[in-house]
């Protein structure tokens, strides 16, 4: 495990209100929100009719009638338009602002569980991944989050995203990338929800298992007798390229693998 670190990050986020707002939601996103209690919160892709990604966000439940949602920083005016697209004679209005948030990493189970009762927090990435986020109530330059975790340098933030395989939305993943080459199908699709936009494409790659034509993985920054990972470029092992990298950061890389060469990406991560 990481050895618990906080860095300060900006993100945006869309304000939900109305009487319509959970079924609004329930009706636009991959995930559950009928289900989610006051105080829960839950990732989710907002997709395209075609079943690409549009957006990739957090969803907070305040209240029935009041939901939370955020996305990377300068994502967000794209996600209000997309959730906008869809929304007639709805009774749900969103408002559009820029938060600051403290992002600690590397809590263990104990220490998550206790970040996670402070004012303004809310968990982030996977459960495992130790990663809680808190919201700035004050949403000033001077923060009014005080956390033992000693404050680091964004390079150790996206050594510690990395190595979870968190990826950002408009550099690992686009408009262009649809749900199953994430990698986060696990933690932002419901398989037993109702009717979405894209729910077709999700819905028929997962019963026929179907394999999408890449995928993220987080492999070595440097493999064995490889190139060094470089952004933007192939990922080479041997004289095999596997893929184009999308991030570097520390030991680590996140690269879109081709369908072609998963087998050898996956046996590189098991070696």
């Amino acid at each position: 495990m990481t050895t618990a670190f906080s860095v300060r990050l900006i993100r945006d986020v869309i304000t939900a209100r109305g009487a319509d707002t959970r079924s609004f939601l329930h009706s636009q996103l991959s995930n559950d929100i009928m289900s989610m209690p006051a105080g829960a919160s839950r990732y989710s892709f907002v997709l395209e009719p075609t079943g690409k990604v549009s957006a990739l966000l957090r969803v907070h439940c305040l209240a029935d009638d009041h939901f939370v949602l955020d996305v990377d920083e300068g994502c967000g005016e794209h996600a209000l338009t997309r959730l906008n697209k869809f929304k007639i004679r709805v009774k749900c209005e969103f408002t559009f602002t820029s938060q600051h948030v403290v992002a600690v990493r590397g809590l263990d189970a104990e220490a998550r569980t206790a970040a996670l009762a402070r004012p303004g927090a809310v968990g982030a990435w996977r459960e495992a991944d130790g990663a809680v986020d808190i919201f700035d109530a004050a949403d000033g330059l001077a923060s009014t989050v005080d956390t033992t975790a000693p404050t680091a340098d964004l390079a150790t933030y996206h050594t510690e995203r990395l190595r979870c395989a968190w990826p950002i939305f408009g550099i690992d993943i686009d408009g262009d990338t649809i749900p199953a080459e994430t990698s986060l199908v696990d933690v932002c699709v419901s398989f037993t929800k109702g009717c979405y936009p894209g729910q077709e494409l999700v819905e028929r790659m997962d019963s026929r298992g179907s394999t999408a034509p890449r995928r993220l993985l987080r492999l070595p920054a440097r493999p064995a007798n490889g190139v060094i990972a470089a952004v933007g470029e192939q990922y080479t092992v041997g004289d095999t390229p596997l893929g184009r990298c999308t991030s570097v950061a520390g030991e680590f890389a996140l690269v879109m693998v081709t369908r072609a060469h998963l087998g050898d990406a996956e046996a590189l991560v098991r070696s």
